[in-house]
């Protein structure tokens, strides 16, 4: 299964950036912007990991920390922009799994994330994605057609495998040029050209290697992977 990150924050703009880089990674994602709703929704959605802000409206971090620590064992993160010792030996005396402090890096706090939820061994013995004849492994950054027991590796740039990987993750939903990159290529920088010059040299690659048509041009919109 694909692990669900709680992203804790009242702070639009941070949330904004963890949503994009977590869902980038893999993650599924839910958003809190108070202490209530976090807690709701940690209820109602059993959370893989909580990223959680620590000055939080209606109910604080720590507050929240406490209460999901008498539910059991979910991995959280605490986040904060305080930078004290104090408050770090708090965070993990009340059982935090790690502590990062803002401003920090969005892929390490992801990286922290993977972690914990490994030692929690929540994380799924079946990371490898199918569909049809593809499988890729988003650990070992791999991608293989299987055709009769046989697998032919693709020979993927970095970037055509975070959008192959990107794409199976919701196969037969069109994605915008802006979609894919925002996800997968710094969107802020990228022309649409750019875009299609990625996916251009991935669907010969998928199609050199037994896929066929696997990812079909959609007119006027962008992307969609077809089903197998």
């Amino acid at each position: 299964m694909t692990p669900l990150a709680l992203i804790a924050e009242d702070e639009d703009q941070i949330a904004d950036v963890l949503d994009r880089y977590f869902i980038r990674e893999g993650f599924r994602t839910s958003r809190a912007g108070d202490g209530v709703t976090t807690l709701d929704l940690h209820a109602a959605l059993k959370p893989d990991v909580v990223l959680l802000d620590v000055m939080m409206p209606r109910i604080d971090g720590w507050s929240v920390l406490a209460e999901l620590r008498r539910r059991g064992d979910t991995p959280v993160i605490m986040m904060t922009a305080l930078d004290q010792d104090l408050d770090k030996l708090q965070a993990l005396r009340m059982g935090a799994d790690d502590y990062v402090v803002k401003p920090f890096n969005p892929l390490e706090l992801v990286a922290r994330a993977q972690a914990v939820i490994r030692r929690h061994g929540k994380w799924g013995n079946d990371r490898v994605l199918r569909h049809g004849p593809l499988e890729i492994d988003p650990e070992a950054y791999e991608a293989s057609i299987v055709r009769d027991g046989a697998a032919a590796p693709l020979k993927l740039t970095l970037t055509e495998f975070r959008l192959l990987e990107f794409m199976a993750r919701q196969p037969m939903r069109v994605f915008t040029r802006a979609d894919l990159a925002d996800a997968c290529l710094n969107g802020d920088e990228v022309l649409d050209r750019t875009v299609d010059s990625h996916m251009s040299n991935l669907r010969q690659k998928l199609k050199k290697n037994g896929a066929g048509e696997l990812i079909a041009s959609i007119r006027g919109v962008g992307f969609r992977m077809n089903r197998p």
